[in-house]
């Protein structure tokens, strides 16, 4: 029997579309099994179908790859493939590095928005809609603020006037340039507290929430807060498999495929913990709200054999408070044609390129330096609680399966610790300490830090928050946090590396700061490397062959040798 005929018969057997599909078909129009003969170049096609609804895991992975690899096809076989997949592959399309944009249906049209009502009023009986229990009192806060506020009287209570570890900013507000915020705008950020709850995720989905969020996201297009906002929503429904179908079936795989193909970092990896978390094929972990995997983003066939955390300090993010230190030329030469020469994120770039075999992990929360324009005024998270939060959510991710390098800005190298400490006492937590193989903290205040008093005697400007009281020199807290993690430290003789900046850091112009001193940055073990930056550079090297990153790299592979090796 010739290779056509066998391919018409297997072909009939799993049923071929009617027709090439139209270039605008959507997602609800697919009707993909029926009974017609096939041409012969068609058959390609219709085998890797045929592997992709195997019984078999291996099978359905390469088919996948194949599918991922190939850039010959004419338009309509693409469109072959989208039609007549299943959700695993296409999630799976969708996740593979090399996959051709025309393997994504457009999503299905969204519902007319009801007479005289707007995506803002929609919004808000979405919200409106969901359950009052389980709620903390933030989340109580933020529901009642979007609901009771119109959009002319909101303002934004957000950020803070200096960034501490954070991105900074060049100079400090004053009192009357808060700006106004949408009532959108707190709508999302109570409803991303919302999707936290698995029950109030059922209710988002029943709702038209999907639909809704997805009409905002288009119409926002240039609006990143509001389109982060919104992954984040996803991300956390992901996290529950039952609406996995109908997170596909409203056609978010599709744009999710186009953002994980984004320049912008922020928007690429929102994109790839949603399809991570969508992912039950190749992917055991849970992505949770602000948990993103930097390396690998994408399915690879390169053994991951190590973890390398991030984790920021007072008024940090994920990805800013990693970028490259900021520079003149660094503008001018572009950043996205050369990321040995600029990158907005140097773990993802460089890192990852240097050891390909590390996944990367970033983390984010929320925090404020000052009370006064605190996110959420009710919110008083001490370091005990955020090391609880953040040590939950990374076991969840697998943290602990694999030898792990801790790697800390300011205050989030004393999260580093109390989350160590925790773990320590806490059986189910044990793989994360045993295997713990290093941790490298950059200026970290592990005696306390001079912004901290600065801000206390001032408080009539600051109102400091209770992240920055624990920082202060005389905090018993920071105290013992301290002499308990030296003691636990030299126990597991864990490897240790910090760095500490000798330059102040400006705050607008009035203020010169030396944030952390050498004396608060000396942890008691480990090397101590004076670097000639400031509090907020020091985390940002100017360059890859800079002494900064390449002493972080040497600890890295020093510290993980042997696990590389294996």
């Amino acid at each position: 029997m010739s290779l056509a005929a066998y391919c018409v018969i297997c072909c009939r057997r799993i049923g071929t579309s009617t027709s090439p599909p139209k270039s605008g078909t959507h997602w609800r129009d697919i009707n993909p099994f029926s009974t017609v003969d096939i041409e012969d170049h068609e058959c390609a096609v219709w085998l890797l179908l045929r592997k992709s609804k195997s019984d078999d895991k291996t099978t359905r992975l390469e088919a996948v790859r194949e599918m991922s690899e190939t850039h010959h096809w004419h338009d309509y076989q693409y469109r072959i493939i989208a039609q007549a997949c299943d959700p695993k592959t296409l999630i799976g399309l969708a996740r593979s590095k090399e996959s051709d944009l025309r393997f994504f249906l457009l999503p299905p049209p969204l519902p007319s928005l009801k007479e005289d009502s707007s995506t803002e009023e929609e919004l808000r009986q979405l919200l409106a809609s969901l359950p009052q229990t389980e709620l903390d009192e933030c989340i109580q806060y933020f529901t009642s603020l979007a609901l009771s506020e119109s959009s002319q009287s909101l303002a934004a209570q957000k950020g803070g006037l200096w960034c501490f570890g954070g991105n900074g900013l060049p100079y400090a507000e004053s009192f009357g340039e808060v700006p106004s915020a949408t009532v959108e705008m707190f709508c999302l950020e109570a409803i991303v507290k919302h999707s936290e709850i698995s029950t109030h995720c059922d209710k988002i989905e029943a709702n038209g929430g999907l639909q809704l969020l997805q009409r905002l996201y288009q119409l926002h297009k240039d609006c990143p807060k509001v389109q982060r906002n919104i992954m984040r929503v996803i991300g956390n429904m992901a996290l529950n498999e039952h609406l996995h179908s109908s997170i596909v079936r409203s056609g978010w795989v599709s744009i999710m495929a186009e953002a994980m193909k984004s320049p912008h970092i922020m928007e690429s990896s929102h994109a790839a913990r949603i399809l991570a978390n969508l992912d039950r094929e190749t992917v055991q972990e849970k992505y949770q709200d602000g948990v993103y995997v930097l390396h690998p983003q994408y399915r690879t066939s390169q053994p991951i054999k190590a973890d390398v955390l991030f984790i920021h300090g007072l008024m940090g993010a994920a990805f800013k408070t990693w970028r490259q230190q900021d520079s003149e030329q660094a503008v001018i030469e572009k950043p996205m044609e050369d990321e040995d020469r600029y990158t907005t994120c140097w773990p993802k770039t460089w890192l990852a390129k240097d050891c390909p075999a590390l996944r990367i992990i970033s983390v984010e929360y929320d925090t404020s330096l000052s009370d006064w324009r605190a996110r959420c005024p009710m919110e008083r998270k001490s370091i005990a609680f955020r090391s609880n939060e953040l040590l939950r959510k990374l076991r969840a991710a697998g943290v602990g399966d694999r030898p792990v390098v801790w790697i800390s800005h300011s205050m989030g190298g004393l999260l580093v610790k109390k989350m160590l400490l925790e773990a320590s006492a806490k059986p189910e937590m044990s793989t994360v300490i045993n295997n713990t193989r290093g941790i490298i903290f950059y200026s970290v205040p592990h005696h306390g830090s001079r912004l901290a008093e600065y801000s206390v005697n001032i408080r009539y400007l600051l109102f400091p928050s209770l992240e920055v009281k624990e920082l202060s020199k005389d905090s018993p807290a920071l105290k013992t946090l301290q002499d308990d993690f030296l003691e636990f430290a030299k126990d597991k003789n864990f490897q240790v590396l910090n760095f500490v900046e000798t330059l102040p850091t400006y705050i607008g112009s009035m203020i010169k700061l030396h944030v952390v001193p050498v004396e608060s940055a000396d942890l008691g073990i480990g090397d101590l490397i004076p670097v000639d930056v400031n509090h907020l550079n020091i985390c940002k090297p100017k360059k890859k062959d800079a002494f900064l990153y390449q002493r972080t790299l040497q600890f890295i592979r020093e510290a993980l040798a042997k696990d590389l090796e294996n």
